[in-house]
């Protein structure tokens, strides 16, 4: 064991009131922004981005990229998420084993609807994407695989939020609250709750342009063996395409595709036991 010769100090990384580790949480943040953007970031963009000055981004991002987790483009002077970032990820991903059973399904979703298919799951009152095969249309997702979508603003959320008991969903509103992002955007409670009816009446649930205007999203839920929601899946698109006319017969296709998911992973929807 190493030991501290007498007089001396070990040298510590700076702590926020938090507990967290300075450089730990800048680096982190570094590589929020990069995942951000697929085309790439300048230094200097990434240090405004981040609230850093150039020199802690450019010392913490040379860091990264030793450990390979963002690599450099000297060509373009562009920064990218490195090798290591998706290897990491990719493990997360194996831990949840029915994302590869779900893809065959989403590409058919996406052919069955042309539009941009998608799963995922809450976390920390939150909508996670775990998977998305894209519209050979003009495309347009609610989020990237591994972006964030808040629960009572989209379709994924409010679709698992409909299998909930009434104090199972005002936890989980309560991590994130009730945000306005459009005019659309639900904010009270009691509109939440009829909301939520809708969705159990019709097997869908609908965000009709309430996370971002001119965005129509329909989704339904995958159970898993024990009749308890696993994920859910959607379909995403432009309102000029996604128009009200096609939300039941869109609707319907999602039902039964996430039904056809539930029962390929060995599933029972409620009722079917």
């Amino acid at each position: 064991m190493a030991s501290v010769s007498p007089g001396k100090t070990e040298a510590r990384e700076p702590t926020s009131r938090s507990g967290s580790v300075q450089s730990v949480d800048r680096a982190l943040s570094l590589l929020e922004a990069l995942g951000e953007d697929e085309e790439g970031c300048r230094l200097i963009d990434l240090a405004g981005r981040t609230n850093l000055s150039p020199s802690t981004a450019h010392r913490l991002l040379t860091t990264l990229q030793k450990r390979q987790f963002v690599q450099f483009d000297s060509t373009e002077g562009l920064w990218h998420v490195g090798r290591q970032s998706f290897i990491v990820g990719a493990r997360f991903v194996r831990r949840r084993n029915f994302v590869a059973t779900a893809l065959p399904y989403l590409r058919r979703l996406r052919d069955l609807t042309r539009e941009t298919a998608n799963l995922g799951y809450i976390e920390d009152g939150e909508v996670v994407v775990l998977s998305q095969v894209e519209s050979r249309e003009i495309m347009r997702a609610i989020s990237r695989v591994g972006g964030h979508v808040p629960i009572v603003n989209s379709g994924l959320g409010k679709a698992i939020l409909a299998t909930y008991s009434p104090a199972e969903v005002a936890a989980s509103v309560a991590v994130r609250g009730m945000q306005r992002f459009t005019q659309k955007s639900i904010l009270r409670m009691s509109a939440l709750k009829q909301e939520l009816e809708r969705v159990r009446s019709s097997g869908y649930a609908v965000d009709d342009e309430e996370y971002q205007v001119g965005l129509r999203c329909i989704a339904a839920t995958v159970y898993d063996s024990h009749s308890e929601v696993l994920c859910a899946v959607s379909v995403s698109g432009l309102t000029a395409r996604l128009t009200y006319e096609r939300v039941e017969p869109v609707g319907e296709v999602v039902a039964q595709i996430a039904r056809e998911l539930t029962i390929s992973l060995g599933g029972r929807a409620p009722g079917n036991e």
